[in-house]
């Protein structure tokens, strides 16, 4: 196959270095707003690299991977679509729930295969603990519990344009918990905090945030994020059920201490970033979009699914904000 990739600064470049490695791929194009950046990374890595996003779209591609900034994906989707060109996106896939929506739309117009990157949901840990919920096994689940703590903050230009902590960060953990436990979300209080940098605040967002949400089968999700864990990056999952409870991300890489005497659990060393903790799942992941891509498989994740964690995530943003319980009927795009 010969794959596009648009998008190389730090998880573009990551994907690229993924992709050249992986038996689909026969050639590997490169493009970025800063075709600078486009060269360097190409030469770096021996691939084929292209002056602009649109000379990438009229490379002959037989699939796209966009990992630009978040302002580059919905044009550059709703142009692979035009195109007729299988694309992966990574997350969000638009800026706004109203672009969201509309893409949502829009994919569901179109049979062009289209795959949003939710890289836990080829994570083993979650899919061991979603078949447990499955089969039944756990019994009813009353309680999850998830978190995603990044062991340093963003670099203060990234907090703006980022749509909050909900939208950035917890937006893994909405798409996850529906992915586990196959219900949808019907409610959320959220609240957050700041003791950290100033630009969170000046942004209008929060260093830390915590959210519970009510499912329609009764369980409760607990879910908590921040970008100050200097203990590692620490994304964990607990599925807690009737007759048995699961988790995930609980290794000897776990970014927390015991107190307990006599206890050398964790031994280490942690893991300090998300591709350090997730690059089995983002290869897997990969792997599967050509699949996807040649229509062997159906979208592992989807549009609609894309927009319904966001959903999610606009909820708490209102939550935080109002300070109030929020519904997602009252939320767009159900």
């Amino acid at each position: 196959m010969r794959i596009g990739l648009a998008g190389v600064g730090r998880i573009g470049a990551f994907h690229a270095d993924t992709l050249r490695s992986l038996d689909a791929v026969d050639q590997l194009v490169v493009a970025d707003v800063d075709a600078a950046r486009a060269e360097q990374v190409a030469t770096a890595l021996g691939l084929e690299w292209v002056a602009t996003t649109d000379d990438l779209l009229d490379a002959g591609l037989d699939a796209l991977v966009i990992a630009t900034a978040t302002p580059g994906h919905a044009p550059l989707l709703r142009a692979g679509i035009a195109r007729r060109i299988p694309t992966f996106c990574e997350k969000p896939v638009a800026s706004t729930l109203d672009e969201t929506i509309d893409l949502a739309r829009l994919g569901a117009e179109s049979d062009v295969p289209v795959h949003i990157g939710f890289q836990r949901r080829f994570d083993h840990g979650y899919r061991h603990a979603r078949d447990a919920v499955a089969s039944g096994e756990l019994g009813f689940v009353h309680t999850v519990v998830a978190n995603t703590r990044d062991a340093t903050p963003p670099h203060p230009s990234y907090v703006p344009g980022s749509g909050g902590i909900f939208r950035d960060c917890n937006v893994h953990d909405f798409d996850i918990i529906r992915f586990v436990t196959g219900r949808e979300v019907v409610s959320v209080y959220a609240t957050g905090a700041n003791q950290g940098a100033d630009f969170f605040a000046e942004a209008g967002d929060v260093d830390t945030g915590a959210a519970l949400l009510t499912l329609d089968g009764g369980t409760l999700a607990q879910v908590s994020s921040t970008r100050y864990n200097g203990a590692g990056h620490d994304v964990r999952m607990e599925v807690l059920g009737e007759l048995g409870a699961v988790g995930v991300g609980l290794d000897q890489s776990l970014a927390l201490r015991s107190m307990e005497e006599e206890v050398d659990f964790p031994s280490g060393p942690v893991k300090m970033s998300f591709m350090e903790r997730f690059l089995p799942a983002y290869r897997a992941e990969l792997t599967a979009f050509f699949d996807v891509a040649a229509r062997r498989i159906p979208s592992p994740c989807t549009l609609q699914d894309a927009l319904q964690a966001f959903r999610v995530a606009e909820a708490c943003e209102v939550s935080r904000a109002e300070r109030r319980v929020v519904d997602l009927t009252e939320i767009k795009g159900a």
